[in-house]
């Protein structure tokens, strides 16, 4: 990382919930937040990922493990991050898996698994935090979306349909929260080099298609992302609700 990006000195301080923050873009959001002295909380399935980066990360990180399509089990797991850490000022909706699969052998209970796993959770968290940032007289809510449907990308129909529906949900719930000073936004990323991509998707065929597709040169590192929702986060971004901040080098 540059040492010469930006601190925000109004995340000193600030509580951050985040699902999704043992790896990938996630961790990358965990670490920043982390390095600007902010309170993190976060929530995963994969317990052994999440102890490794609340070790390695310097700063003030918990970590709950819940199943997000468990929607109990996320509440809890939120309550018990605000009895560690004070309630949200702060969440960022990361969490989503972008499986591949063909739409003629869609189950309608891959669909709702799917949408459980990739949108569901989202408005709950939400409705969790909200109470406390009406109480705190603000806040700031940041949904993770993705390129996938604005580019028209094939192979993964329920995993485009939720992510397309999380902008709605971005829009609808600054509407519903702007009276309160609670920002709501999406974070749109590209074609992000996490290590499930690397492993899984990014083949050099696959990333030459996708490097002409974009404007700029560079594939993109998970910590852009984490710098989007930095700002978005801040006092920086004020003025700034129900809207999408691309991080997509110009793909779109």
């Amino acid at each position: 990382m540059s040492d010469q990006f930006a601190r925000y000195p109004s995340l000193s301080g600030k509580t951050v919930f985040i699902t999704g923050g043992a790896s990938g873009i996630g961790a990358e959001i965990v670490k920043a937040f982390a390095a600007q002295g902010a309170k993190v909380g976060f929530v995963d399935l994969d317990a052994t990922g999440a102890q490794t980066l609340a070790e390695a990360t310097e700063g003030t990180v918990a970590w709950e493990q819940a199943d997000l399509r468990d929607i109990a089990a996320l509440q809890e797991a939120f309550g018990r991050l605000k009895s560690t850490l004070g309630p949200a000022q702060v969440l960022v909706n990361n969490a989503a898996r972008d499986d591949r699969h063909d739409w003629r052998e869609v189950t309608p209970e891959y669909w709702d698994e799917r949408q459980a796993t990739n949108l569901r959770h989202m408005f709950f968290a939400i409705q969790a935090v909200a109470p406390d940032m009406i109480d705190a007289g603000g806040g700031s809510i940041i949904n993770m979306g993705s390129n996938s449907w604005w580019e028209a990308g094939g192979n993964m129909p329920a995993y485009t349909t939720a992510k397309a529906a999380v902008h709605g949900l971005t829009r609808t719930m600054a509407r519903d929260l702007g009276g309160h000073r609670i920002r709501v936004n999406t974070v749109v990323p590209g074609w992000v080099m996490t290590e499930r991509q690397k492993d899984l998707w990014a083949k050099p065929e696959a990333l030459e298609k996708h490097r002409d597709r974009q404007c700029l040169p560079d594939l993109i590192e998970p910590v852009y992302l984490a710098r989007m929702v930095l700002f978005l986060a801040s006092d920086d971004a004020a003025m700034c609700t129900a809207n999408n901040y691309m991080v997509e080098a110009g793909s779109i």
